[in-house]
């Protein structure tokens, strides 16, 4: 166990898994750094020792998309350079952006020679914990919003890249119509605090407007008012849309206790929201992009690519889905070229 670990086990022991399971708070992890630690961001020249290497995952909060994402990025970077659970520190913040923080800061200390930063805040963290180490986003929306870019390229530039987990959401609008053709007023939940969330917000708001539907925002702040705020948002409106949102994740369970009562529909941002409460989703495969992630880092451990110059990755087939429960509860006909999905 490194230093790191040992020093926040107790404060993280709750979502603790044994090994380099996914989504735990600690993981097995390298005893040595690797000499070449704080791969150089501007040389595509200079290989580091896979056998002395450290990576360094900080994933914001323990749920489906997110645990599958860190999964696929272990796995490719494990077949690519032959590596062990003992390369990878992966560690949970338990949906609290300073512990992500304190994560990003200590992987530093550590010298990683590479850190993966999962979700949006964890990205912040990594960003603002180093300027020297390669760190690479997944499950991040937009890179631009997350990062404070304005007029983003496609490419963050400096130590920073990674992959998108942004569905077309013109798409994801068309699905109004396509699903709930008489569905007037659309309200769209929300956690205020994720940028990421927010851009969406923005974007989704337009598409549905165009289409002639109303639109009212509800948003909530975290956990604690989710139940309220969901209360308000089904009592005022024909159907729900929720965006790709970490603390919306994490509470399906409270938005369907809601939603289930008054028989609002959601169209979700992703697969997990839709498991849990929504009817439909056109969604992006985490594991598929965390081995996508997965690779780009090997190109960079590997010294064939500069970090710098590599541009955002987006997973290239998302895909239609439904919740085959919820919209038999509803009595929602799903047309043709919908997959089915697993409640929870």
């Amino acid at each position: 166990m490194t230093k790191f670990s040992k020093m926040i086990a107790g404060s993280l022991l709750a979502v603790a898994l044994a090994g380099c399971t996914v989504g735990g708070s600690s993981s097995a992890s390298t005893g040595t750094a690797s000499a070449a630690s704080g791969t150089s961001t501007g040389s595509a020249s200079t290989a580091v020792d896979p056998s002395k290497m450290m990576i360094g995952v900080v994933q914001l909060v323990q749920h489906p998309a997110l645990d599958s994402a860190t999964q696929g990025f272990v796995d490719e970077l494990k077949a690519e350079l032959n590596l062990t659970d003992a390369n990878f520190d992966i560690q949970n913040a338990s949906g609290d952006s300073a512990t992500c923080t304190t994560i990003a800061n200590a992987f530093v200390s550590e010298k990683a020679d590479l850190i993966l930063a999962n979700a949006t805040p964890a990205l912040q963290a990594a960003k603002n914990a180093t300027t020297t180490i390669p760190v690479l986003g997944t499950s991040v929306t937009e890179y631009g919003t997350a990062l404070g870019i304005k007029d983003f390229s496609g490419t963050p530039g400096g130590n920073i890249s990674g992959t998108s987990d942004l569905a077309p959401l013109d798409q994801q609008a068309d699905m109004f119509t396509e699903l709930l053709p008489n569905a007037k007023n659309i309200g769209i939940l929300y956690c205020s605090g994720e940028p990421n969330s927010v851009y969406q917000v923005t974007k989704v708001t337009e598409y549905l407007k165009a289409k002639g539907l109303n639109v009212t925002a509800y948003p909530f702040t975290d956990t604690n008012d989710v139940a309220q705020v969901t209360q308000s948002a089904a009592s005022g409106s024909d159907a729900l849309y929720i965006p790709t949102d970490n603390t919306a994740a994490s509470a399906t369970e409270t938005i369907y206790n809601v939603t289930s009562k008054t028989k609002t529909p959601i169209i979700a941002g992703e697969e997990g929201i839709c498991s849990g409460c929504g009817i439909a989703t056109l969604s992006i495969d985490y594991y598929e992009l965390g081995k996508t992630t997965g690779a780009m880092a090997a190109k960079i451990l590997k010294g064939e690519s500069k970090v710098s110059e590599m541009p955002v990755e987006y997973y290239k087939n998302p895909k239609k889905e439904y919740n085959e429960k919820i919209c038999q509860e509803l009595g929602i006909t799903v047309p043709s070229g919908y997959t089915a999905i697993a409640a929870k």
